[in-house]
């Protein structure tokens, strides 16, 4: 057969190989449960799916399985957003019995290794980032976010300091700061960046008076510095009667080296899944609890685990339960947080410990900065210094007018590569935010730059090459846009024309 002819022979998907009679062999438990009638409303005669063998239904599925792309899969340097491999033992622990088959609503005598582990994790996270406490309420980095800055908004309101209505957000802090700053009734304050990509210290002081309740900063910032003049910043806040609060979703580039409740944070969140395991690109699995200092701890959404009954002669170990703080903000969630990735994460801080920890940083931005450094001769670095876990660089070419960020993100995919975020930090033109993490080789990363050398020659040489990119995708370029709009949610092949 020849080419031509053989490009034309379009595979037969699942729906085409129905035929009466064919069936997938399936033994169904007996119900253990009280059967009851159904609503004859929801009722049909018949469903229109094909009759299909087993082995058909097992190869459709699979094949489904692998369109997707995972850090399994390939390199995944999605910047912001921490995409490290997710070690198996994690997963492994997550689905022990123990954990996996407990009820929530169970009582606290029957899940005091569950409650165990939940406690030691608390103290494990306040230990590393250098605060008191800790609650492992908030399912997710953003609802930590809108956690810490109740808690400051808690905070002055009990002092009966009711006048501070604003909060100030540095134009290089993540995209969620200011929307969480509004929903929790604050004013929100965009503070410039200098030059090198550290706020404006002049800004800040003109800013900073009795009406600021906080600050919300991310450590390292998204343009990926760390900056210079954090304790000044703290400073500044702190005398103007501010509390200052730390996005943590950064934190993986300060692991074992940087204790932010020592430099003078007041509160932070963290994103578990991120910096301690689950990577959490497709919606999850999250969990963002928030650690804080002494002047806050009192206020924490709850309950947090506590020891309840300190061990005796007769019992070998503490007994634990539930303890809502004196003057709580509440609880965030029903129950008590995402525990699947609490047991995820207590698997990870255990099996790196104390070294582990801190290398882990030591090499995710050892990596980013390995990046930066053979990539400046071919792509503008806006802020090209000594940079955190993540680099951005800008993508775009004086010589190449018509190529923009996207079309070099969809080009990537052709060698196997994710993109990585693009179009942020907003102050960035055409902004591609790279983070390789500390899992990947640099063999991994050597490929990684010669591809990205490889597309720069690209747009100059074949622009229309990037631009009709990708061209190994079951779905070429698309608009992403009309998509997000006009969603197809039908999983029968659609006939156009």
């Amino acid at each position: 057969m020849d080419t031509e002819k053989q490009a034309k022979i379009i595979e037969p998907v699942i729906y085409d190989l129905g035929s009466a009679g064919r069936k997938v062999s399936t033994l169904l438990p007996e119900c253990d449960v009280p059967e009851t009638e159904l609503p004859s409303e929801l009722l049909r005669d018949d469903l229109d799916l094909p009759e299909v063998s087993e082995l058909d239904v097992v190869r459709h599925f699979v094949k489904l399985s692998q369109l997707n792309y995972a850090i399994d899969k390939g390199f995944y340097p999605l910047g912001s957003c921490t995409m490290k491999y997710n070690p198996k033992i994690d997963e492994d622990t997550a689905r022990l019995p123990g954990f996996a088959m407990l009820h929530p609503m169970q009582d606290p005598d029957s899940t005091q290794g569950a409650l165990a582990l939940m406690y030691t994790l608390q103290g494990w996270l306040a230990e590393i980032a250098g605060f008191s406490a800790c609650s492992l309420q908030p399912a997710a980095g953003a609802q930590g976010e809108l956690a810490g800055i109740l808690m400051i908004r808690a905070y002055h309101v009990d002092r009966g300091d009711t006048a501070r209505t604003r909060i100030l957000v540095p134009n290089s802090a993540h995209g969620t700061n200011p929307a969480t700053s509004s929903m929790a009734g604050f004013t929100v304050v965009e503070l410039p960046s200098n030059d090198d990509g550290d706020v404006d210290l002049e800004a800040l002081r003109r800013e900073a008076d009795e009406s600021v309740a906080g600050m919300m900063i991310t450590v390292p910032s998204t343009l990926g510095v760390f900056d210079k003049n954090i304790q000044e910043i703290i400073k500044i806040v702190h005398d103007c009667g501010g509390l200052m609060y730390m996005d943590g979703a950064n934190m993986n580039a300060l692991l074992g080296v940087i204790k932010p409740g020592e430099l003078g944070f007041d509160v932070m969140h963290y994103n578990l899944h991120k910096t301690f395991s689950t990577p959490h690109g497709g919606g999850g699995p999250g969990a963002g609890p928030v650690a804080v200092n002494d002047r806050l701890k009192d206020f924490l959404p709850g309950p947090v685990v506590t020891i309840v009954e300190e061990p005796n002669e007769l019992e070998a170990a503490p007994l634990y339960g539930w303890t809502m703080p004196s003057k709580s903000i509440g609880r965030l969630k029903a129950f008590h947080g995402n525990f699947g990735m609490h047991v995820r994460a207590y698997t990870y801080i255990r099996m790196h410990g104390d070294e582990g920890i801190n290398a882990i940083s030591r090499h995710a931005v050892l990596n980013a900065n390995y990046i930066r450094v053979r990539l400046a001769d071919t792509y503008k670095v806006p802020y090209n210094r000594m940079c955190g876990h993540e680099v951005v660089v800008e993508g775009h070419f004086e010589d190449a007018p018509g190529i923009h960020a996207l079309d070099i993100s969809k080009r990537l995919m052709d060698y196997g590569i994710h993109p990585p975020t693009n179009y942020f930090p907003l102050i960035v033109p055409e902004a591609l935010l790279i983070e390789p993490t500390e899992s990947e080789s640099k063999e991994t990363l050597d490929y990684f730059i010669e591809v990205m050398k490889t597309i720069a020659a690209e747009a100059k040489e074949n622009p229309d090459l990037l631009h009709s990119a990708p061209h190994v995708t079951p779905v070429s370029r698309v608009d992403e846009v009309l998509a997000a709009k006009q969603l197809v949610l039908c999983c029968r092949p659609v006939t156009v024309g």
